[in-house]
């Protein structure tokens, strides 16, 4: 009796996702491979392992050996690290994408943490708006991105980013220990869509305030000039504190919002060797205060 690892893996992503079609798509097979690779199992265990209806379900026996085959198939994985942590991951180049605010707060710091660390590893770097980030990573044009807020699982966690009120120092508030965000009603609002503005647009919604910027801009230092120009505030993100200038102060916002920020690789394709060495390498500089400019929450 032989049986191989690919026949597991078929196996376990027909079970868990309830169909030939889904298991396929999830790990870039045909739905003729994965097919195979389960009936071959099958044939060498002498028994069916699946109740092929809808949605495709264990038999009796598959449960039994599912736990067994999760554990096979999750040891392969960890050999899979072991060498690549010895190998490929520790050398190469990876192109990151990150948004302007954490292009400017967060990744400089990291580049020479990365540099001084890893030195076999090159990172290269260019910025956009959120959407264009996800873009990027799904279509290759990215080897990784620090996602803000992705669905849950993915990748490796790196800190909990706050939103603060940027004001002017003369501002009546600025020397308040935290700014309610219904007391800046009177205030020209700003905006930058480069500055999460969906999620300043859920902090407006929970405070019930209507959400009616007097300026859109799209270039972040244009904004934080604007703020210094005295036409109106804003909101920033945590991140953002290197790039606040003396005349201007980042104030704790009520109500109180945060956002996870994420290193991550593609969603559904084998990541570059060397990005999730990047990742757990940035989470722990970041969890020991590594970063002067950054003074978001780890996550742990």
């Amino acid at each position: 009796m032989t049986v191989n690892l690919p026949q597991l893996r078929a196996f376990l992503a027909v079970v868990d996702a309830g169909g030939f079609s889904a298991a396929a798509a999830e790990l870039g097979m045909s739905q003729s491979a994965v097919s195979h690779a389960v009936a071959s199992l099958e044939r060498e265990l002498s028994a069916p392992l699946l109740v092929r209806a809808a949605p495709v379900r264990a038999t009796e026996l598959g449960e039994r050996i599912l736990p067994h085959a999760r554990v096979a198939v999750s040891a392969a994985r960890s050999v899979e690290r072991v060498a690549a942590d010895a190998t490929a991951k520790m050398s190469g180049t990876v192109l990151l994408a990150a948004t302007p605010t954490v292009s400017q707060g967060l990744v400089p710091d990291l580049l020479r943490h990365w540099r001084e660390g890893l030195p076999g590893v090159t990172v290269r770097t260019f910025e956009g708006d959120s959407a264009e980030v996800s873009a990027w990573l799904e279509k290759g044009t990215a080897d990784a991105a620090i996602l803000i807020d992705p669905p849950s699982g993915c990748g490796v966690p790196l800190a909990v980013d706050c939103y603060r009120a940027l004001l002017p120092r003369d501002h009546p508030l600025a020397d308040e220990p935290f700014v309610e965000l219904r007391d800046l009603e009177d205030d020209a609002f700003l905006i930058s869509p480069n500055a999460c503005e969906a999620r300043i647009r859920t902090i407006h919604d929970l405070a019930g305030l209507c959400f009616d910027p007097a300026h859109r801009v799209r270039d972040l230092a244009t904004l934080i000039s604007m703020v210094q120009a005295g036409i109106g505030v804003t909101i920033l993100s945590e991140v953002s504190r290197s790039l606040v200038p003396a005349d201007l102060v980042l104030l704790p916002l009520r109500p109180h919002t945060s956002c996870r920020l994420v290193l991550t690789g593609p969603h559904g394709r084998p990541w570059h060797p060397a990005v999730r060495t990047l990742a757990e390498s940035a989470a722990g500089h970041l969890a020991r205060g590594g970063s002067p400019s950054f003074s978001g929450f780890p996550l742990g």
